[in-house]
């Protein structure tokens, strides 16, 4: 079951710097465990190395390369890069993404247009790219990190991220629609509060570094009592690549917890 054996795997935000695991580099890990050739990308090559020696110390197969997805010509020679090393690609995972605090009144213009671009335009941008590609080929399925922060206030001031990350998800389902005929389905996989490296940073940005107290409080915020890690994101992304889910496109998949069932 959810095999990916011969297939190829574009995974970008591949990396994760240091110990840990965020979602991309489990992502990639989990997608080569199952078979896949993986194809990672990272805005900082030197968290991308690291996932691919991971991987690589696993069996897996795994080549990385650095890439800014919110520039159309990288994005045009990363996907190149792509088909002359493996030949095809089978699954793309738009797993690029940030959150900038602020509200339209304290988020300057320039770091509203970045939200956008890191959060959507990247994805939108690799999309571009590799439809033509998958249609060729019969199809694809190209998955999309997205958040809870589409879907609800999640504590947080991040409008930006949270505009954009809803914006994806309806990307998401418009485009898989307009393809389904192709064999091209789109879904998205809709992380809720996860216990990830980044939550160290969002710690400096959300609150004032204090992150003992900012991870207690993510947990208490969680129906299950805990945040999810990047594993739990991983294999919703795996069973989302797999042929187990031919006929599902258009749709979210929430991996949160319950929180956004929760009235708190």
């Amino acid at each position: 079951m959810f095999r990916l054996d011969g297939k190829v795997a574009l995974v970008t935000g591949c990396g994760t710097l240091g110990e840990g695991w965020g979602n991309g580099k489990a992502a990639a890990a989990v997608l080569a465990r199952q078979g896949a050739a993986v194809y990672g990308c990272d805005l900082n090559i030197d968290a991308a190395r690291q996932t691919a020696q991971a991987v690589a110390g696993e069996g897996g197969k795994i080549t990385v390369r650095q890439c800014d997805v919110t520039d159309g010509g990288q994005v045009a020679e990363l996907v190149r890069a792509c088909i002359e090393t493996y030949g095809r690609i089978d699954v793309l995972v738009n797993n690029v993404g940030r959150s900038e605090p602020g509200d339209p009144v304290s988020m300057s213009e320039e770091l509203w247009h970045d939200q956008i671009q890191v959060n959507l335009t990247s994805a939108f941008l690799c999309c571009k790219h590799v439809i033509p590609l998958m249609k060729s080929a019969g199809g694809g399925s190209i998955i999309n990190i997205s958040s809870i922060a589409g879907l609800r206030h999640a504590g947080k001031p991040q409008v930006g991220y949270a505009a954009a990350k809803a914006a994806l998800m309806q990307m998401t389902v418009t485009t898989a629609v307009i393809h389904a005929r192709d064999g091209v389905r789109l879904n998205s996989v809709v992380p809720g509060l996860m216990f990830t490296p980044l939550v160290e940073r969002l710690a400096q940005k959300y609150a004032q570094g204090d992150y003992e107290g900012f991870v207690a409080h993510r947990h208490a915020q969680v129906p299950a009592g805990r945040m999810g890690d990047a594993w739990d994101v991983a294999h919703a992304v795996a069973f989302l690549a797999s042929d187990e889910s031919r006929y599902i496109t258009g749709q979210q998949i929430v991996v949160d917890g319950g929180i956004t069932m929760a009235t708190r």
